[in-house]
């Protein structure tokens, strides 16, 4: 009883600071919005998180040791922040061993090459495999060649990833990665190089996850650095008989139990219903997993974190989901979705942070038309952190790209990747790319948008076709 009453009148006095409006009129959204704004970029916290996931837990692959390593530290630090709730969901995720990899061009003038296993891939015989290579600019060249040319190959893509803004240029040439040992297999080769998927021009290898399909013969798959592809170019212009030697020791290890951690604030008049902000716990093997995706793991917590400390909470649960095994195939998403499905429909709007720790510049939604509308007028408090207000096209992220399919409304608050491509999926994604006042935009940017949609009246479904 005592307690209730302190309750009460600690929201009293809250309300007397922000002018004594009433709950949701838009005055005290505005200004808890704005409080919320002041706090996150005044605060360090989001930065020391990013750095205790990189620093005592470190890489994280999906099914490893140090993926359930990275789950218990995240069971500790929501629960010390003091979340409503805590909790976690298993995930079945496949386990792979990235083994050794080393590559070199045998002739007609033997160097040897930086290159990484990519993931899934299965390993080379243990003496390699050494033949001539076939280049192709893209995957679409490959597709449409004639299998007397490629049989007994190792196929070498050269598809070079254009630098943008919106990270554009990571979907135009992924298609190589994902699927190249499909059609490179198809036509007869015997493995398959990539350009790496990157924007950077330094000696490093960028791994991602590949795949195959049944009835089509699996062959070993690789990624070389940028410099290396740009290498075998200068070589193929004094010689065509280029002879590559590929050995990988890469090993898939059946699945193991990974989880979805997962934080609540409690809504205070519509704890049933929820705005989601997510993130992936998950990391590749070759670097710390700073900005893929410890910046997001970081950016949702902190967030998450500043609406739990208000005085009076909002009206809407406020989920945060640090997601299993991304990288390997959205699988922890797609497993929340699956768990969820019979609350699906009181999911109001989800989001996901998983871009990097660059600065948010824009948020586009995918709601209903009208609700869209309405939702650019409710969000105007966030161009004050220089955040604008975009369309109606987004898709959330990856980990709830496939809610919009089942009626959930989604946002995309867009991050600035001009440079986000010269260190994804490499040894390089470090803590020190992370710029720590660009992390504090992003939080009181997920802060804003989650307090606002958690506050919001506006009906979102059904939602917009694209």
């Amino acid at each position: 009883m005592k307690n209730s009453y302190l309750n009460v009148l600690f929201g009293l006095i809250y309300l007397s600071l922000i002018g004594c409006q009433t709950v949701g009129s838009d005055s005290t959204e505005q200004v808890v919005s704005q409080k919320l704004q002041k706090e996150a970029l005044n605060s360090d916290l989001a930065y020391e998180l990013v750095e205790s996931l990189t620093v005592e837990v470190g890489p994280r692959l999906a099914g490893s040791q140090q993926d359930l390593v990275a789950v218990k530290w995240a069971e500790l630090k929501l629960k010390s922040l003091g979340f409503d709730k805590v909790y976690k969901e298993a995930v079945q995720v496949p386990v792979w061993h990235r083994g050794q990899t080393k590559a070199s061009i045998t002739a007609p003038f033997p160097q040897p090459l930086v290159i990484t296993a990519l993931g899934g891939s299965i390993a080379t015989p243990k003496e390699g495999i050494e033949a001539k290579i076939i280049r192709f600019d893209s995957l679409s060249a490959l597709q449409q060649s004639s299998s007397d040319d490629v049989s007994g190959k190792i196929v070498f893509i050269d598809h070079v990833t254009e630098r943008h803004k919106t990270g554009k240029g990571y979907g135009k040439s992924v298609g190589g990665r994902a699927k190249g040992a499909i059609a490179a297999a198809e036509k007869g080769a015997l493995a398959i190089i990539i350009r790496s998927i990157g924007t950077d021009h330094d000696r490093m290898a960028h791994t991602g996850m590949m795949r195959y399909k049944d009835g089509v013969n699996k062959i070993p798959a690789a990624a070389m650095s940028n410099p290396d592809a740009d290498l075998i170019n200068a070589m193929l212009k004094r010689s065509k008989d280029i002879k590559i030697k590929l050995q990988l020791s890469a090993e898939n290890q059946g699945v193991a139990t990974s989880y979805n951690v997962i934080a609540e604030v409690t809504g205070s008049t519509k704890p049933d219903e929820i705005v989601l902000i997510g993130a992936h716990l998950d990391s590749w093997d070759e670097g710390t997993g700073a900005i893929d995706d410890g910046a997001g793991v970081a950016i949702v917590t902190a967030a998450g974190k500043l609406i739990q400390d208000l005085a009076v909470k909002p009206a809407r649960t406020v989920r945060v989901v640090l997601y299993a095994a991304e990288e390997v195939g959205l699988i922890g998403g797609k497993t929340y979705a699956k768990t969820h499905q019979a609350e699906l429909e009181k999911h109001y709007i989800a989001a996901e942070s998983d871009f990097g720790a660059g600065r948010i510049y824009q948020i586009d939604f995918r709601a209903s038309e009208q609700g869209y509308a309405a939702l650019s007028k409710l969000s105007q408090p966030m161009t004050a952190n220089g955040v604008v207000i975009g369309n109606n096209t987004a898709s959330g992220g990856p980990d709830v790209s496939m809610l919009p399919s089942m009626g959930v409304p989604v946002a995309s608050l867009r991050q600035d990747g001009s440079d986000y491509f010269d260190y994804h999926h490499t040894p390089n994604d470090t803590l020190d790319k992370i710029e720590p006042a660009a992390l504090q935009q992003n939080v009181a940017a997920y802060a804003q948008f989650a307090y606002l949609m958690a506050q919001s009246t506006i009906e979102l479904r059904p939602i917009a076709t694209k």
